[in-house]
């Protein structure tokens, strides 16, 4: 069931409970009751009729009404018509509840929680439990769709007690899938004084940290002896059932399928040196380690042949192949021998076989931390600038798709191409150029010349960013130079790549997103593999962390597929499973400041 549907099915069935439950002391004021067999125009007829509070009550009836009837546009209109500052407490606590439940079906979070945060919410409390309980999931899901996840789990938990049967147990998942999302570092901090959400709190980096199957059910059985009283202690979220109940087969010899000549034998190289480094980090932290075969991509000529002496050696995952063309040709089968987490995405296809996951370095990921990062600073109105180019085209479709998706709007998209007619794109693109016509027509007419200073186009809010750094070192100096230095920008990866301090001024102010692995100096892996392979935490830093990232990510494929909403941390991004069972990322920030890069919190 969509969720929307889920939600509105859930409140509707609250709403029913609400009507018939006791009234709250006449101080407050009276509940709706909604009328067997009415239709919302029969009750906005009769509202017609009544004055005072009987026309109101009708009228929240008709919109309770037209919610259940999933009508939230009808809802919001009919809540118009009643002024909500002259209802009694207990009434505007009910209004605001529909108010809030239309916004949510209609997309609107923001506007649902703030309808939730009216005064008139402190008498909630004293309402009969089954409007308590609506008003309570209406607040719980405007939390989590403004991605106020802690909120959204503390709401649950106050709620839990209000509930019964199958509202309990989907409240008792949904607790789990949020402390789930919950970053690393939150889940560290824990809440000691409150001991239930200190205790799923827990129970989140237990399985987020647990390196294999076993290892899981040693930690979640300590985890039960220390938190013995606590509500997943009596039962397990079912998703973290399953997953226990998985580790019968533990993962134990591995196929590994990377180039070893051609033009991508270099990433093969840096791939392979960070999988083995990950290995050799968990040998000397005494976890069993699955036995690693390698085999030449490059050399091979039938991808059947390559399964029948993996599958005979024993292999239970291959990760490989690099090359997007065999990636490809696997994808477009409708199923392989063993599971395979290739290290690119398949070209021209949008399914592919239920045993093949895929990860890459996609700039796709980052054009969407970038709309996601500036929608969070409050941004709304963007421009983009990209090459011109396939690989430019296909980032600029990322950010479209993730920034419209958010209600954002983009307002024109430029393709940078050769650095002498950078200038001009970029003054013809914010409009300067209409500007300087404008001041050359006034001076014409006024006989005199003029010092007025061109004014860039003010519908913008900040710039997406997706190009090369030697790009970016002109982009950002051109912005200033034409008017617009004041424009945020906001960038992938691509504009960090090794610059002296000097040259890092010139793209002062670049916010840009990047992989864990070159931001975190202090990363004791990243320190190890620095003094053997100094390469690692530079220009092929990142290929690198995404060999960590893979043999990491061996052992936890089940558990994305059974948890998606609980993601991995890596060097090379939050790893999270989409349906298609591609492996997406979202990336911390930084910022070029005086010449140094700042990471952002």
């Amino acid at each position: 069931m969509p969720s929307t549907l889920r939600l509105l099915a859930t409140l509707s069935l609250a709403s029913l409970l609400a009507a018939c439950a006791s009234q709250p002391k006449s101080t407050l004021g009276q509940l709706p009751q909604l009328p067997e067999q009415a239709s919302v125009d029969q009750l906005l007829l009769e509202a017609s009729s009544q004055n005072g509070e009987s026309a109101d009550l009708l009228r929240l009836s008709a919109a309770d009404l037209a919610l259940q009837q999933n009508d939230p546009s009808r809802a919001s209109q009919v809540l118009d018509l009643v002024n909500i500052d002259q209802l009694k407490p207990a009434q505007q606590v009910f209004a605001l509840t529909l108010e809030a439940e239309a916004a949510l079906a209609r997309k609107r979070p923001r506007s649902a929680l703030r309808a939730l945060e009216h005064p008139s919410m402190m008498y909630l409390a004293e309402l009969p439990l089954a409007q308590q309980e609506r008003t309570q999931l209406a607040r719980v899901v405007a939390l989590e769709a403004n991605d106020q996840t802690l909120k959204a789990l503390r709401e649950r938990l106050y709620l839990a007690p209000l509930l019964q049967g199958q509202a309990a147990f989907y409240n008792h998942q949904a607790i789990w899938a949020l402390a789930s999302q919950l970053p690393s570092d939150t889940l560290r901090s824990g809440a000691p004084s409150e001991i239930d959400l200190d205790g799923w709190m827990k129970l989140a980096l237990i399985v987020r940290e647990s390196s294999s199957a076993e290892l899981l059910q040693q930690n979640v059985q300590a985890w039960r002896s220390d938190y013995p009283q606590h509500p997943a202690a009596a039962e397990l979220p079912s998703k973290l059932e399953q997953l226990l109940s998985s580790a019968g087969q533990p993962l134990q010899h591995i196929a590994l399928l990377l180039p070893a000549e051609g033009e991508l034998a270099g990433v093969g190289r840096a791939l392979r040196d960070g999988f083995m480094a990950a290995r050799l980090q968990s040998v000397q932290q005494g976890a069993d380690t699955p036995e690693i075969t390698l085999y030449d991509s490059s050399r091979l000529t039938s991808l059947d042949d390559f399964y029948q002496q993996a599958a005979a050696a024993g292999a239970q995952l291959v990760i490989g192949p690099l090359d997007k063309q065999q990636v490809s040709e696997l994808a477009r089968r409708t199923e392989l021998p063993i599971p395979t987490l290739a290290l690119n995405y398949a070209e021209g296809t949008s399914s592919a076989p239920a045993q093949m996951f895929q990860f890459g370095l996609a700039a796709e990921d980052e054009a969407r931390s970038a709309a996601q990062q500036a929608w969070a600073d409050g941004h709304r109105r963007a421009i983009a600038m990209v090459p011109n180019s396939a690989w430019g085209r296909r980032v600029a479709g990322a950010f479209e798709q993730a920034w419209t998706s958010m209600s954002g709007q983009l307002l024109a998209t430029s393709h940078v191409d050769q650095p002498v007619e950078l200038a001009n794109q970029i003054a013809e693109f914010l409009d300067l150029r209409s500007s300087e016509q404008r001041t050359k027509r006034l001076a014409a007419t006024l006989g005199k010349d003029l010092n007025a200073v061109p004014t860039r186009r003010q519908d913008v809010d900040f710039v997406f960013l997706a190009a090369s750094p030697i790009q970016a070192r002109q982009i950002k100096p051109t912005l200033t130079f034409q008017y617009a230095g004041d424009l945020p920008v906001y960038a992938t990866s691509h504009v960090n790549s090794g610059f002296s301090a000097q040259e890092i001024k010139d793209m002062n102010g670049i916010r840009f997103c990047e992989t864990p692995w070159l931001l975190d100096q202090e990363d004791a892996l990243r320190q190890q593999l620095a003094s053997t392979w100094p390469q690692a935490t530079g220009s092929l830093g990142r290929l690198y962390a995404m060999g960590i990232d893979a043999y990491r990510l061996a052992p936890r494929l089940n558990q994305l597929l059974l948890m998606p909403d609980a993601p991995v941390d890596g060097e090379t991004g939050r790893l999270s499973l989409t349906s298609e069972r591609r492996i997406q990322r979202s990336l911390p920030w930084a910022e070029f400041t005086d010449g140094q890069v700042r990471t952002l919190d």
